[in-house]
This record gives C-alpha cells, sequence and structure tokens, in this order.
C-alpha cells in the first residue's frame, strides 16, 4: 500500500528586514517534521519560502535608495541563507516575486472572480503598515496597532472585495466537521469565535500600491499582499518542478505551520479563498506562540530579536534547533535567551549526551578493544526505547515536537542512569563478570545508537557522527530506531567532543 504523501508549509517570512530567531523556529521544527517523515518513509514536500510584494517592502527599499526587486533579492537571499544555516531541507523555497507564482495568483483571482466571489466596491478604514493589514477601532490598544504600538494611517480608495461574508456558514460547517482543523485547541476556539461573530468582506487589491501582482482584469490596482501571500501554497505545487504539477500529488497541505499573529489570515481568510476557487481545504493548522524577550514578543520592528546565525557560530546548528523545541513548547509561547541557550547546551547536549557516547566508545575500547561484544539489550533499556519510538511516533504526528524530543531524551536519562547503577568499571575488575560486562556495554552501546536515531530529526549533525562512532552505519530508518539491531564485532572509533565547551553565553543583548 503506499505511503501517504505529506504536503507540509511554514509561512513564507517577509522580507522587510533580517531573519531572526523567530523564523528559524518555525523553520526547524517543520524541518524536524519532514525529516522524521522521511525517516519514516514518507514521501514529503516541505515548502517555505518569502513574501515581497507590498508597501512596507517598497517604502524601506525606497529608504535605502534602491529599487523593491533589488531590495528583496537581497534579502530573500538572507533568508534562503538562514534556512541552509539551520539544516532545513526544504524541497522548495519560494519568492513571491517568481513569475510562476504571479501567474498562479492572477489565475486564481480571475477564478474567485468568475465564480462571483469578487466585486468592486470602496474602502475605508485604519491600516498597519507593519502589519499590512487593517484594523477595527475596537481591535485596536489605546488606538495602536496590538502588534507593532504604531498608529494606523486612515486609507480611503476604490478597491476590488473578496465575498468573505459569503463564506462565514461553510467555514463554520467545516470548523465543525472537524474538530482538529486547528491546532492547539485555544486557536480553534479563538479562529472559531471570530467567525462565528460575523465576517465582513475584505479588499483583495489596492489602488495606491505599485509594488504588487496587478489584477488581471484590472491591471491599475495590485492584488493585496495577504492574498499574494497565501496563494504561495498552492502556486508552488505548479511551478516547483519544472514541467510537472504536483498539486494532485501532495495537495491538500497535511500541515501548515504558523504563529498566531497570522491566525486570522490562514485560518478564516485562506480556507474561504479555497473554498470560493474550489479548492480542498489544509488537513491541519497549527499555530505556535511567540518567542518572547523579556516579556516581550521578539519582534524585527520592535528590535528584540537573537541571531541565530551568532547562536550557530557559538554553539553549532544542533544546539539551535535542541534549545529552541526543548525550552518553548511548540504551540505556546516561550521566554528565550543566551543564557537558557548556553544552559541547556551543556547541562543537557554535552552533559547527558556527549559524555554518555565519549563514556560508552571510552569503555568499550579499554575493556573489549573497541568491538561491540556479542550480547543483548538489557530488558528495560530495550523497553524504554520501544517505548520511546512509540511515543515519538505519536507525538510528531500531532505536531507535539517539544513532547516528542522529552520522550527521546528520557532514554538518555535511562542510559546514563544505566552506567552509574551497573558500573561496568567494577564488572571489569572480575573475569568471572565478563559476560555481564558484555551485556552492559552492548547495552548502552546499543541504547546509545537507539537515541541517535530517535534524535536525528532535531540533531542532523551530530545524530550521524554518533553512529559512526560505534560503528552503526548511517541508516537512520525508523525502523532503525529498535534495540538489538547493533551488530555484535562493529568496531567503534573516537568521535572528539560532540558538544565542546563554551566558557561563556553570547553578548549582553540577550535578558
Amino acid at each position: 500500500m503506499p505511503v501517504q504523501p505529506t504536503f507540509l508549509t511554514t509561512p513564507i517570512y517577509y522580507v522587510n528586514a533580517q531573519p531572526h530567531l523567530g523564523h528559524a523556529y518555525t523553520t526547524i521544527a517543520a524541518d524536524v517534521y519532514a525529516r522524521h517523515m522521511r525517516q519514516r518513509g514518507e514521501d514529503v514536500f516541505f515548502l517555505t519560502g518569502t513574501d515581497e510584494h507590498g508597501d512596507k517592502n517598497a517604502r524601506v527599499a525606497a529608504e535605502l535608495g534602491l529599487t523593491p526587486q533589488a531590495f528583496v533579492d537581497r534579502n530573500s537571499a538572507n533568508f534562503l541563507r538562514m534556512t541552509e544555516d539551520v539544516r532545513a531541507t526544504q524541497d522548495f523555497f519560494i519568492r513571491t516575486t517568481d513569475e510562476g507564482h504571479m501567474r498562479f495568483v492572477q489565475d486564481f483571482l480571475q477564478t474567485l472572480k468568475d465564480n462571483g466571489h469578487v466585486y468592486e466596491g470602496t474602502y475605508e478604514g485604519l491600516y498597519c503598515t507593519g502589519c499590512e493589514a487593517f484594523y477595527k477601532e475596537e481591535e485596536l490598544v489605546d488606538g495602536l496597532c496590538p502588534d507593532h504600538g504604531t498608529k494606523p494611517e486612515w486609507l480611503q480608495e476604490s478597491n476590488w472585495f473578496f465575498r468573505l461574508s459569503a463564506f462565514q456558514q461553510p467555514l463554520l460547517d467545516h470548523y465543525d466537521a472537524h474538530p482538529d482543523f486547528v491546532s492547539p485547541q485555544s486557536r480553534f476556539n479563538e479562529a472559531r469565535s471570530f467567525i462565528s461573530g460575523g465576517l465582513d468582506d475584505v479588499s483583495l487589491s489596492r489602488a495606491s500600491i505599485e509594488w504588487g501582482v496587478p489584477l488581471p482584469w484590472a491591471p491599475d490596482q495590485t492584488c493585496y499582499v495577504w492574498f499574494d501571500a497565501l496563494l504561495n501554497y498552492a502556486s508552488a505545487m505548479t511551478y516547483a518542478r519544472p514541467g510537472e504539477d504536483l498539486t494532485a500529488r501532495y495537495w491538500p497541505p497535511r500541515w501548515q505551520l504558523l504563529a498566531k499573529d497570522i491566525l486570522k489570515f490562514h485560518a478564516v481568510i485562506w480556507p474561504a479563498m479555497l473554498m470560493g476557487a474550489g479548492y480542498a481545504l489544509p488537513q491541519r493548522l497549527m499555530i505556535h506562540g511567540y518567542l518572547t524577550v523579556r516579556d516581550t514578543k521578539m519582534s524585527k520592528s520592535i528590535g528584540n530579536v537573537l541571531d541565530p546565525f551568532a547562536v550557530i557560530e557559538a554553539y553549532g546548528v544542533d544546539a539551535l534547533r535542541f534549545y529552541l523545541l526543548r525550552d518553548v513548547r511548540f504551540g505556546g509561547d516561550g521566554g528565550i535567551s543566551y543564557e537558557a541557550v548556553h544552559e541547556r547546551y551543556h547541562s543537557e547536549l554535552a552533559n547527558d549526551l556527549g559524555n554518555l557516547v565519549n563514556r560508552v566508545i571510552a569503555m568499550i575500547g579499554k575493556y573489549r578493544d573497541g568491538v561491540i561484544p556479542d550480547a543483548r539489550c538489557e530488558t528495560g533499556i530495550a523497553n524504554a526505547v520501544e517505548l520511546a519510538r512509540e511515543a515519538i511516533g505519536r507525538h510528531v504526528a500531532d505536531m507535539e515536537l517539544t513532547e516528542a524530543l522529552e520522550a527521546a531524551w528520557s532514554v538518555v536519562r535511562d542510559l546514563n542512569r544505566f552506567v552509574d547503577a551497573r558500573a561496568p568499571w567494577v564488572l571489569a575488575k572480575d573475569p568471572a563478570l565478563a559476560a555481564e560486562l558484555d551485556e552492559v556495554l552492548y547495552t548502552l552501546a546499543d541504547g546509545t545508537r537507539a537515541c541517535a536515531i530517535l534524535l536525528a530529526a532535531v540533531l542532523p549533525d551530530s545524530a550521524p557522527r554518533i553512529l559512526a562512532a560505534l560503528g552503526a552505519g548511517d541508516d537512520v530508518a525508523w525502523e532503525q530506531a529498535a534495540p538489538n539491531l547493533l551488530a555484535a564485532g562493529a568496531q567503534t572509533a573516537a568521535t572528539g567532543p560532540l558538544f565542546p565547551r563554551v566558557e561563556e553565553p553570547l553578548g549582553s543583548a540577550a535578558p
């Protein structure tokens, strides 16, 4: 029976400034899911990229003396570099200035109009350039944008509108029929409450903004940047692989990952757009929280950002990937700091895992000349591996990535307790206990090998090094995450420090 294909997306990132840790967080989470599903033999298409139109980009470009295209070319390259530096394995990096994307946007909008969901009218309202979004008076905080703390501008112009109001009941019906459409439950409730409160039609064009996709029937107007951006998820299917349309193979997305500040666009407007054009809706939306610094949402606009490149340079990419999923429960808000990175790195990666690997390799080298003994994994550790394997599979399937990582780490802790309890250095003193020593050493080596596979999606640099040190080959297929699969007679090799000590946390910019 063929494996169900998986289409997975991050939001596309707005390129008005440099990538920060929040962008890395979403990208890493998506990559962990994609890697895990590939371990399980799934056909995965992982999409990320950059959102490049809109007034905000045009304004920043003008301030820098650049054309909008030159500006977005430069900044999009920085986001592509970010995906490479965090070891993301995306199948396509989309840009909304791609010709293929812009053609798709025009075709999709024409379909909405042909289906009777678009009409001409006049719009006036409060508009936040930072959000590229309109607000009602009651949505403001002391008259300011709730996200950026800036005063919105009053806009009035002739626009084309999308009949969002016509989709209120179909959206409610979909929510009621699919209670897991939005995760976590609090975000599901928030989105459904917004819909049930009544939907206003939304402007899908701008007469005053030139930097965008022209409407096919009114080229003097451009597509509202959010309609343009949302359509990337569908447009990518039509041109990501030249000469091949992947829509039938991968659509709809199994998971779409995004932060809670863009919930309304993805959980209300986006599914209504798809309904209007006859597309199947995404299976699930995962809404993660904010990364906060000193209890304030990390934001490029505010300037309280932590640099993912600095963390990678100081600690390595695996430390960044581990920290973001370990310290911040995926789906909720979480405080972050350079000091917390430093602490997690040393207490868990270096001490729990790194020292375990080095001790196991050293003891097999000392007591068995570096050769894996012929024995079986002790029952308690074997059961722990099996339980963790099952739990991780269940948690990842529901995008519970922090819980999945904890399940894997429970085996690391079990192995450390096991080595201290069984004390191989004591067993080695008595030749009569050679068989017991073989079992202990094999258990440690085989359990550590299994841990490397359980953690391979989170630690793509370190896991292969652990497997090589144990003479275990490089196969990280999920069926290998089971006990008693390390071959007797395999030759171990010194690996050096997996997580070398870093003397001081990164600079004073951290809380």
